[in-house]
Formats: C-alpha cells, structure tokens, sequence
C-alpha cells in the first residue's frame, strides 16, 4: 500500500514586511498572511504578532486555503 505524504505546516519566527489581512478576518479575530518564497506562506494572529506564525509549504497551503473554502475550516 502506498502511503499518502502528510502536509506539513511550522511555527516559526521568520520575519516578512508583506503582510496582508485575510478577507475572512472579522472584528473579533483577525489573521494576517504573507509570502514568504515561490513554495511558502505564513499566517499569524494580528494581536499575538509576538508567539510568531505558522508557516505553509505550497502543498499545505493550497489544502488549508481548500479547508477554509469548503468550511472544512471555520472560526
């Protein structure tokens, strides 16, 4: 049997001046995402800048931003 690879995500401390706040960010909570390179991105909680971000390889992305709109993903 073939094993599927898992996506991998990681908190880490990496700085970006590229911020963007997401449009499914509300008053009560707001998450910002940057492009870190060609095969990364990040997002962090605006008011928590300090515990740092998660970071997405490209495949991890695209199936977190897939959770999101499915409502797979919701607050």
């Amino acid at each position: 049997m073939r094993r599927t690879p898992v996506p991998v995500a990681a908190l880490t401390e990496t700085v970006s001046d590229e911020w963007r706040k997401s449009s499914h960010s509300g008053p009560n909570g707001c998450i910002e995402y940057t492009e870190l390179s060609a095969r990364q991105r990040a997002i962090r909680d605006t008011k928590k800048r300090e515990l740092g971000m998660i970071v997405f390889d490209s495949t991890s992305w695209r199936a977190f931003i897939s959770g999101i709109n499915t409502g797979v993903l919701r607050p």
